[in-house]
């Protein structure tokens, strides 16, 4: 699906005026002007489309401005960057640096929204309440705005239950649903002991929850205490 990105400039002759590729900058009344503003301004654009084309889905840049305090000596070639600790994602900026005919570098700030698909709750959903496929629905999302990765693709929930209420309209994260525990602490499980070409069940006491795969101590009836590899059905490996 071809990428859609939409650029949207707030004062646009300021932003012209301070990027562009082969323009003149000069400082007048506390303001960047230059030449050639149209220039500048598809500069910027073909910059940001570029540094963007790795993000998923629909892209959106507003494009701020300068402080109309600054006096900039007079560039005839302004390259922009992204700096080191930033992210085009979100409320950022880009660093403007002049290559030729000055030595400044400035910040511009910009927003990046990025909007894809994911999955959002169609009614409201309860703490600890098994994932079923007629709670979510899948819709365009700011993806920018979520603190962490939205959820996509309702099979990944499939055996999970929340581990918050959820209100309808809000979007899914990885965080709101969790497999629950294979073993439960104070479960009455079943000890398997594998070796080379043989296995030998025997029952044990659960001392902590684990999740499928997870270690957990188990006390065996005897009253030792091993360890093993929690497994679905309140079953605990150990390799011999």
């Amino acid at each position: 699906m071809p990428r859609l990105a939409t650029y949207l400039f707030d004062r646009l002759p300021a932003i012209a005026a301070v990027v562009g590729t082969g323009c003149a900058i000069f400082a007048a009344g506390g303001i960047s002007a230059v030449a050639r503003a149209q220039d500048g301004n598809e500069a910027v654009k073909l910059y940001l489309e570029k540094a963007t084309a790795g993000l998923p889905g629909r892209v959106e840049v507003k494009i701020g401005r300068l402080d109309d305090r600054l006096q900039l000596a007079p560039c005839a070639q302004v390259e922009p960057y992204v700096p080191g600790n930033a992210r085009l994602w979100g409320k950022t900026q880009i660093g403007l640096r002049c290559t030729s005919g000055a030595a400044w570098n400035v910040f511009l700030p910009i927003e990046v929204k990025v909007f894809g698909h994911a999955l959002v709750a169609a009614r409201p959903i309860a703490f600890g309440q098994p994932f079923g496929p007629d709670d979510v629905q899948l819709t365009e999302v700011e993806l920018s705005r979520e603190p962490s990765g939205a959820v996509a693709d309702a099979q990944t929930l499939e055996g999970k239950t929340s581990t918050r209420a959820i209100a309808p309209g809000q979007v899914i994260r990885h965080e709101h649903f969790r497999a629950p525990p294979a073993v439960g602490a104070g479960d009455t499980v079943r000890l398997i002991y594998k070796g080379a070409g043989f296995s030998v069940s025997a029952s044990g006491r659960s001392l902590g929850a684990a999740a499928d795969g997870m270690p957990v101590r188990v006390q065996t009836e005897s009253g030792r205490v091993v360890q093993g590899t929690a497994r679905t059905g309140r079953v605990v490996e150990m390799q011999l």
